[in-house]
């Protein structure tokens, strides 16, 4: 992630160069020839500007991706150990405890199994949609059934900020920041808290709402500094 937005800030930094605002004599000339000339070099500094967002908008999306990628490759080892550890537990109370009719036993066993894989198997199948089968769409009602159904589980963080991202994607700003706000305000130890908070100030921003946009950024600066998240809110800080 951190050679990932590097990588950002230097082919922003080189865009900059590799594009100057034309530089012209607006001394000369008749009055509506300066004005002009003034209006074409304002016109190109917009351009170059606007074409130097949309790049940074772009990396960022990059960014958020490849720690969805990253995510996911924990959340499987995770769940690699823990089941392993599971299958300990299980081997040691067959060792120490006394014998049950086989009937109750299952019945127990089905019963735990069920309740572990449903929450489990809900949440990877949501993250699947996205990660391996693109499925956006399909991929939203998924994680809001998941937030449903596990409201307090320890996914519900990472299933509330994927569902805003999707939402976000969609310029379907009310129920983006909805879910984003959940993970700032319900799950204050989640990693996906300070990106959240940076997802509300791109909101605020692009709804016109500058000052609440600012807010956010400078939460984001000052509560997770030298964090990826406090980067990309110094940048969208800069260019307000």
């Amino acid at each position: 992630m951190k050679y990932a937005v590097i990588s950002a800030a230097i082919i922003l930094a080189g865009a900059a160069h590799a594009a100057p605002a034309p530089v012209e004599d607006v001394a000369g000339g008749s009055s509506d020839d300066r004005v002009a000339r003034l209006e074409r070099i304002v016109k190109a500094k917009q351009q170059t500007e606007f074409a130097m967002q949309q790049r940074l908008e772009a990396l960022q999306q990059e960014v958020l991706d490849l720690r969805g990628l990253s995510e996911q490759q924990s959340y499987q080892i995770e769940q690699m150990l823990q089941r392993q550890r599971q299958l300990y537990e299980d081997i040691a109370n067959i060792s120490s405890k006394p014998a049950v009719p086989v009937s109750a036993a299952s019945s127990n066993s089905t019963t735990t199994t069920s309740s572990t894989l449903g929450e489990t198997a809900s949440y990877e199948q949501a993250v699947n949609l996205v990660l391996k089968e693109k499925k956006y769409e399909a991929a939203i009602p998924a994680f809001a059934q998941f937030i449903k159904n596990y409201p307090d589980s320890s996914y519900a963080p990472n299933a509330n900020y994927w569902l805003g991202q999707l939402l976000y994607n969609k310029s379907e700003f009310v129920g983006a920041t909805k879910a984003f706000t959940t993970v700032v305000d319900k799950f204050k130890d989640s990693g996906k808290r300070g990106e959240s908070l940076v997802k509300l100030g791109m909101i605020s921003e692009k709804t016109g709402d500058k000052a609440k946009a600012k807010a956010y950024y400078q939460k984001v600066v000052k509560e997770y500094a030298n964090s990826a998240a406090a980067r990309i809110a110094q940048q969208q800080l800069s260019a307000l």
